[in-house]
């Protein structure tokens, strides 16, 4: 094969890491771009696995970029959340499967991890790595990476939901939520949602939205009703599977204005996410409902 044959053959592979490290699929893009060009431009001809090492190359870009995107985080107007990711929802397994390592909510916990923990917990929990390989990638010895996983697992751990992975309880929950806001229905939103639900909401600063995350049922639902009379009567609504979770895109004039996406677990709402910040919509096209990276392929 070429080079850019091989590339291309790893390219939703190391796609799928960026966007877990990174949270940004801007940034993931920008990440695999540069790889590219690495790999392209290499003096040593002579690469002995071109998986190994393009994996190399994007996990060591990426906890560049993490460090540098800190302080930047740091001073975020609001909820800082990931972008938003589309998931065929022709194919219900694939979203199954991706619920668990592609939340919102799993993303935003990873945000708490040094971006070396973070690697090396992807790439082992997720990805499959083994730790001789993980050490290869960061530069560290096999302890110490089994250190980073072990420490990274019990800081998610603690705080981590599984999610139901029945997609079409999971959207009749949804419409029915959206429903209850719709109509101002204060009791039939309560009953959905569980009792220590968390709404975040990411405006950036751009776009009016929650300045910290909202906790408790009576809260949630009552802050959800008093915004739903704000939204415009030509919004439409439409169906999604964002994250691999259930959800919904609102349009207005061909334009994803906002996605909301919701955490279920024992068949009640226990999260809403909503990312209203234009700047993490731009990559969300109405006709095409699978973006790249969305699948994290097994190796």
């Amino acid at each position: 094969m070429s080079d850019l044959e091989a590339f291309e053959a790893e390219r939703p592979r190391l796609t799928a890491i960026a966007y877990r490290m990174l949270g940004s699929s801007a940034d993931a893009e920008d990440v695999v771009q540069e790889a590219y060009l690495r790999w392209r431009d290499r003096a040593d001809r002579d690469v002995s696995s071109t998986a190994s090492y393009l994996t190399t190359v994007v996990v060591r870009l990426c906890i560049d970029e993490l460090r540098s995107a800190r302080s930047r985080r740091e001073t975020y107007v609001g909820p800082w959340l990931p972008e938003p990711l589309l998931v065929d929802d022709n194919e219900p397994g694939v979203a199954a499967e991706l619920a668990d390592s592609l939340s919102l909510a799993f993303l935003v916990l990873l945000e708490e991890l040094a971006p070396v923990e973070r690697a090396a917990f992807l790439l082992h929990d997720v990805f499959d790595y083994e730790y001789g390989e993980i050490a290869g990638m960061l530069g560290r010895g096999e302890p110490a990476c089994r250190q980073l996983v072990s420490r990274a697992r019990r800081r998610v751990g603690e705080r981590r939901h599984r999610f139901d992975a029945d997609e079409r309880a999971g959207r009749e929950l949804a419409k029915r939520f959206l429903a209850a806001c719709a109509e101002g229905d204060l009791d039939g939103l309560m009953s959905l949602v569980s009792e220590d639900v968390v709404l975040w909401t990411d405006g950036g600063g751009k776009v009016k939205a929650a300045r910290r995350p909202i906790h408790g049922a009576s809260k949630v639902a009552r802050f959800l009703i008093a915004i739903a009379k704000d939204i415009p009567p030509g919004v439409e609504f439409q169906e999604a599977v964002i994250n691999g979770e259930p959800g919904y895109l609102f349009v207005e004039d061909g334009v994803v204005t906002t996605t909301v996406s919701f955490d279920i677990a024992d068949g009640q709402i226990v999260g809403v996410t909503s990312v209203l910040n234009p700047d993490k919509l731009r990559g969300i096209y109405l006709d095409d409902r699978a973006a790249d990276g969305g699948r994290a392929p097994r190796r």
